[in-house]
């Protein structure tokens, strides 16, 4: 059994101890209660989510929507996937929304929403839409339980919730209980292919793996969502986004056992921007170059986050073999408070069982640049850049960096195979220690 009450509450616990420390920000200047902190450093505000989810919610529903009611939903603990398509399928030919209603819990097994729907259509969830844990409910497709595929001009909003009851799948993940087969459990919600798509104002919790994933999709707006499952959920990524372009995270608290932000290949101009992340393994870059294929990322910006008891802190990671690139990234004005690995470049990177052979083939990174980053670090190696032999890290740039040990203790930065250049403080000092001509 996997304890969720206590690390919701310690989430929860942090979540209110930023709303009260977050300032709002300024241009020139951030104000930050961690000494360490440089000056410029800025800091997220608390977002005011709450409050806007609670403006969200309407009295009444609208002659321009149509509820899921409408159609035979329930709300009753039975699977209600039918009525919802019936609605989706009336919202979608019609210029009419759809609405979840609020106050009202319904259940749904896999169910996938189709497009293409009439322009600026919009989903609307004011109520909780909860998963079926009856794992043979998947038995058609088990990577995905709300699919939204080929959809224009399309909106998801309302301040409602979106739970996964992933607690069945994990207790049967092979991460949890070594005895049982990797199996893939489903992403809890997943956009494929869709063009110019804004998410919005909801709660994404627990999902059966993966909370939200945008796959091949272009010019993605996603703002204020809480999404939040325990710190030792297995795979439970808060934001993946894969072979889609142009897209803009920004103002999400995100708290989950992998990664909050995962970007991996094929994605180009990612803005993550007011980032709230922990638990969780950090924000990170890939993994990329899995079974020695090709893969590409380019042009990403995180920009003020704050990390807090997460396992990594700003990651890219790389497995030996692949090839294609990451280049043109950039994080900057980020808080650390007790990350284990504040900063890391990984191209040894190996989740597996069995010992990763070495290979000379690899993912060039480069033209990368860390920027006003400070805080506390779990570990002793708070710089960690292990780069390839035959293809080392270059154009990498860092500027007033300042990271100390969570209580008392040294640091240090450890570089293998990179060329980096430097501007202002670089506390600790990241030596080379080896480079390849």
């Amino acid at each position: 059994m996997i304890p969720q009450r206590p690390l919701l509450l310690l989430f929860v616990s942090t979540l209110a101890s930023f709303t009260t420390c977050f300032g709002s920000f300024k241009e020139d200047l951030a104000v930050t209660n961690n000494k360490y902190m440089p000056h410029y450093v800025k800091q997220p505000e608390s977002f005011g989510l709450i409050s806007r989810f609670n403006r969200a919610i309407p009295l009444s529903v609208s002659s321009k929507m149509v509820s899921v009611d409408d159609y035979g939903a329930k709300g009753d603990g039975g699977d209600d996937a039918k009525a919802f398509e019936e609605a989706w399928n009336k919202a979608c030919s019609e210029r009419v929304d759809l609405v979840v209603p609020k106050y009202r819990t319904y259940h749904l097994k896999p169910i996938i929403f189709y497009g293409p729907c009439h322009s600026n259509f919009v989903l609307k969830i004011y109520g909780t839409i909860k998963a079926s844990i009856n794992i043979s409910d998947y038995e058609k497709d088990r990577r995905h339980w709300l699919l939204f595929k080929n959809l224009t001009n399309f909106r998801v909003e309302g301040g409602g919730i979106i739970n996964g009851n992933g607690r069945k799948w994990w207790e049967n993940s092979c991460k949890i209980n070594k005895t049982l087969p990797c199996k893939h459990p489903p992403t809890a919600v997943t956009f494929s292919e869709c063009n110019n798509l804004r998410v919005k104002n909801l709660r994404i919790q627990n999902p059966q793996q993966m909370h939200l994933s945008f796959g091949n999709c272009v010019n993605v707006k996603v703002s204020n969502l809480i999404i939040t499952a325990p710190g030792d959920s297995p795979n439970t990524d808060g934001i993946h986004v894969t072979g889609t372009q142009n897209i803009q995270i920004k103002k999400c608290v995100i708290g989950t056992g992998d990664d909050c932000i995962s970007i991996k290949s094929g994605s180009t101009n990612v803005k993550a921007t007011d980032i709230v992340c922990g638990p969780g393994h950090g924000i990170s870059i890939g993994s990329l170059g899995a079974g020695n294929s090709e893969a590409n990322v380019s042009n990403v910006l995180v920009n003020r986050a704050k990390l807090s008891g997460t396992t990594n802190g700003v990651r890219i990671k790389t497995w030996q073999g692949g090839s294609g690139y990451a280049k043109d990234i950039k994080f900057q004005n980020i808080a650390m408070q007790n990350v284990t690995n504040p900063i890391i470049i990984n191209q040894d990177y190996c989740d597996q069982e069995k010992s990763c052979s070495e290979q000379v083939k690899a993912v060039q990174v480069s033209n990368v640049v860390y920027k006003n980053i400070g805080g506390t670090s779990a570990s002793e190696v708070v710089i960690k850049f292990e780069c390839s032999k035959s293809f080392p890290c270059k154009g990498i740039w860092m500027q007033n960096i300042n990271l100390v040990r969570e209580g008392n203790g040294n640091v240090k930065g450890s570089c293998v195979n990179i060329r980096y250049s430097s501007r202002g403080k670089i506390s600790p000092q990241c030596l080379i220690e080896k480079l390849t001509s």
